[in-house]
């Protein structure tokens, strides 16, 4: 399998309210940014799609190791919430619905595809990749207002 990093980040302008993401995928030393934006939308909303942008652009099951800033994503996956969630008909742990179900399962058929590994960075830190997905993220919310 090729080994794929995958860095992601959304981000919005209000919450709800316009919003963008940036990815930016590597393998064996080449490099591709991915953004868009969306006029009415979340941050968790933003941080979903630049994940499964990121996979779908993969044209093979691959080996990825995906680092974001979303703690949201990280736990949701590292914690095995993800997987509680679906054997819970979509309800979380207080028996509230889980939000953004449909991007949850788009994330999943791709997981399926991949051996993934998810590593979570602080924001805004100084991580060269995230600070670069945060930039494509908000030039396109930007593009929007």
């Amino acid at each position: 399998m090729k080994k794929v990093e995958i860095y992601t980040d959304g981000a919005c302008s209000g919450n709800p309210g316009p919003g963008g993401w940036g990815t930016i995928l590597i393998y064996n030393g080449h490099e591709k940014e991915m953004s868009g934006g969306e006029a009415q939308t979340t941050n968790n909303r933003m941080e979903l799609t630049a994940v499964i942008k990121g996979l779908a652009a993969l044209k093979e099951p691959c080996d990825v190791t995906i680092t974001t800033d979303s703690k949201y994503i990280c736990d949701a996956i590292n914690q095995g919430w993800l997987d509680k969630w679906v054997s819970n008909n979509w309800r979380k742990a207080d028996k509230k619905p889980v939000l953004n179900v449909d991007l949850w399962e788009q994330l999943l058929a791709l997981l399926g595809k991949h051996k993934t590994s998810f590593v979570w960075v602080k924001g805004h830190n100084d991580h060269p990749q995230n600070e670069r997905c945060d930039k494509l993220a908000v030039s396109e919310y930007l593009k929007i207002q």
